[in-house]
């Protein structure tokens, strides 16, 4: 992979990102402190970031900076991927995430996410704007939805479905790994 390559790939990944959590170009700059001109350089693959550019985006955008790094390789065809050319995120608590997608910026998004064993999303409820679902491939996935104390265990092609603003948590609570593909609206 070439610069040029590479800037534009990193330019795709913003961009696709951006528009995946629903945020103008104007919004995002300004909360990043930069000017519309510039962001739209950066996302046209004109000007590359700074740093302090790409960890004030990573921060707003609510991914780690080391997402932008894991660029990936130039596809045949733009609306297939296959496993090396996918992007992965690693976050705290032993879960990974693989966007399975070509692109976030469509009307739906897949990732298949891997749970260690005892990976948990956190104490705290996520509360996502989109609407969502499951499908476990491999392993037990617990999830507590709302304030209910108890967990549903699924397991291996079992499935779930949740609505937009559902306040849940979810966990691997078993020693062994688990697989599960989520798909977001």
């Amino acid at each position: 992979m070439d610069m040029h390559d590479e800037i534009e790939g990193l330019a795709i990944l913003i961009r696709d990102l951006r528009k995946h959590k629903n945020l103008t170009l104007g919004e995002l700059a300004e909360r990043i402190g930069r000017s519309v001109g510039f962001l739209s350089q950066v996302e046209r693959g004109l000007s590359r970031p700074t740093v302090a550019d790409l960890t004030a985006i990573s921060e707003t955008l609510g991914v780690p900076t080391t997402y932008f790094y894991s660029l990936s390789k130039p596809r045949a065809l733009p609306w297939v991927t296959r496993p090396g050319e996918r992007r992965t995120l690693y976050y705290a608590g032993g879960i990974t995430d693989v966007l399975a997608s070509p692109s976030m910026s469509a009307g739906f998004s897949m990732l298949e996410s891997h749970l260690a064993p005892g990976a948990s999303s956190g104490e705290g409820h996520l509360d996502d704007s989109s609407e969502q679902g499951g499908f476990v491939l491999e392993g037990e996935l617990s999830i507590w939805l709302g304030e209910d104390p108890q967990a549903v265990t699924l397991g291996p092609n079992d499935s779930f479905q949740l609505p937009p603003h559902s306040q849940f948590r979810y966990a691997n609570l078993t020693d062994q790994p688990t697989r599960v593909l989520w798909v977001f609206k």
